[in-house]
């Protein structure tokens, strides 16, 4: 028996269900949300969230070291990593409770099981049934390891938060931004970090620059980073583990993180028994409204395998609301989506990398880059340098690229992503007054093209 009937229905809670849940209710709409898990999805739970609190406990590990050459002294304070995670998990059951609230707020009912599509327009909810104008899909994604031996005995990114004993030894697999992230973290830390990178280079997808100056910057920090290097199994030893590599090589660790990417989290929902044919990822195939093949059924966010950021699923989020419930006015832009890595030092980026824009223009492409040492680094006595970089067009002189490795680089590349997003030139770049002394005035000062 059909319990309710609803205008929207949300599979889902995390920043993309969410948002769309609330603004749809906010709109008029009568709308429910199920989550069997914790509300907030990927982000506040086990990734953005937690990800950027860790990073900052481990900035501190640095700033103490580098305090003495601004005249501090004395010992420095010790980590205790149980002290971290209560902490952690304390705020992030705070955001929980935010997240119920703003649904509730709205006038949103949430439902706390797990969902299926049980046939056109009707979703399942352990056992009871609810009939829906609209269902939305927004279930994110899931992380994804290698198929070796010993594969059960490695952690995902999922389970870094809450290890129950800090690793003094891990091993990290992978080279995108996750793995780079948690080497970066668990370093800083006090871990003993070997990072295994099947490819020629980390960060695949960024600028070649900005790839070759992030894999010297963990090198720098301490870390064994080991290019075109593949496991071949996991073993237990003494106690330990033991990663056995292709090349016939073992690595000791107390942990083995499997950062190897993330899949959309589709299996289970129902769609291919309506007839649904996902994508080769598990992917939900949608078009520009979101709309999936199937009547009234919509997905957004890691699901649909597009952009998996969490900003981006908020902003597709807003998008489909609108059409559904609005004026059907909004669209979003995937051009120039920014995006941060917080390793130490930061990452950020926005725009075309200069292998995009020869790409596309050839020799049409002019390059300005530039490498220092931070201010703030001339009495540290740290080794850290700063990156940027500007990719242009030679023919229209717009900014098609910026990149940025440095301290805060997410905080600065914001900015400039609102003047890519305007169509500055390289001529307005130039034509604003830096704010002295910063990093971020390097951008503005750039004269002389490199390339």
């Amino acid at each position: 028996m059909e319990e309710s009937s609803w205008d929207l229905f949300v599979i889902g809670a995390g920043s993309g269900g969410v948002r769309a849940a609330r603004m749809a209710a906010q709109r008029g709409a009568r709308v429910a949300i199920a989550e069997p898990g914790a509300l907030g999805g990927t982000c506040v739970n086990v990734g953005c969230i937690p990800k950027k609190l860790y990073s900052y406990a481990a900035g501190y590990a640095a700033s103490f070291e580098e305090s003495h050459g601004y005249g501090w002294s004395g010992p420095a304070p010790t980590f205790d990593w149980a002290t971290l995670k209560a902490n952690r998990a304390r705020e992030i059951q705070r955001l929980n409770g935010v997240y119920e609230q703003l649904l509730r707020g709205a006038g949103v009912q949430l439902l706390r099981g797990r969902a299926q599509l049980a046939g056109p327009g009707v979703v399942e909810v352990d056992g009871a049934l609810h009939r829906a104008r609209h269902v939305l899909v927004a279930t994110g994604g899931r992380p994804v390891g290698l198929e070796l031996p010993g594969h059960e005995l490695a952690v995902s990114s999922d389970a870094m938060f809450d290890l129950p004993v800090f690793p003094r030894r891990l091993v990290v697999v992978g080279a995108g931004y996750i793995a780079c992230e948690f080497a970066s973290i668990f370093r800083a830390l006090g871990a003993q970090v070997v990072q295994l990178v099947r490819g020629e280079q980390v960060l695949r997808g960024f600028d070649v620059d900005v790839r070759a100056c992030v894999g010297r910057e963990l090198q720098r920090q301490g870390i064994d980073l080991r290019l075109g290097c593949a496991p071949a199994a996991i073993e237990r030893a003494a106690g330990a583990l033991c990663v056995r590599l292709a090349d016939g090589g073992t690595v000791d660790a107390d942990t083995v993180l499997m950062a190897t990417g993330r899949v959309p989290n589709s299996a289970g929902l129902g769609l291919e028994r309506l007839g649904l044919v996902l994508g080769e990822r598990g992917a939900i195939p949608v078009d520009e409204h979101y709309q999936t093949a199937l009547p009234g059924v919509h997905a957004l966010g890691d699901v649909i395998d597009r952009v998996q950021l969490t900003p981006v699923a908020l902003a597709e989020a807003m998008v489909l609301v609108d059409r559904l419930f609005g004026a059907g006015q909004r669209r979003l832009d995937y051009a120039l989506i920014p995006t941060a890595v917080f390793t130490h030092p930061n990452v950020a980026t926005v725009g075309l990398t200069e292998a995009q824009a020869r790409e596309r223009l050839g020799d049409g492409v002019r390059i300005f880059r530039s490498e220092f040492k931070p201010l703030r680094h001339t009495l540290s006595g740290a080794g850290e340098r700063t990156f940027m970089k500007l990719v242009v067009d030679a023919a229209s002189d717009r900014v098609l690229g910026l990149h940025m490795v440095g301290d805060e680089a997410g905080e600065i590349v914001q900015g400039f992503a609102v003047a890519l997003q305007a169509g500055a030139t390289k001529a307005q770049f130039d034509a604003t007054v830096g704010i002295h002394p910063t990093a971020a005035e390097e951008f503005v000062t750039m004269r002389e093209p490199v390339a």
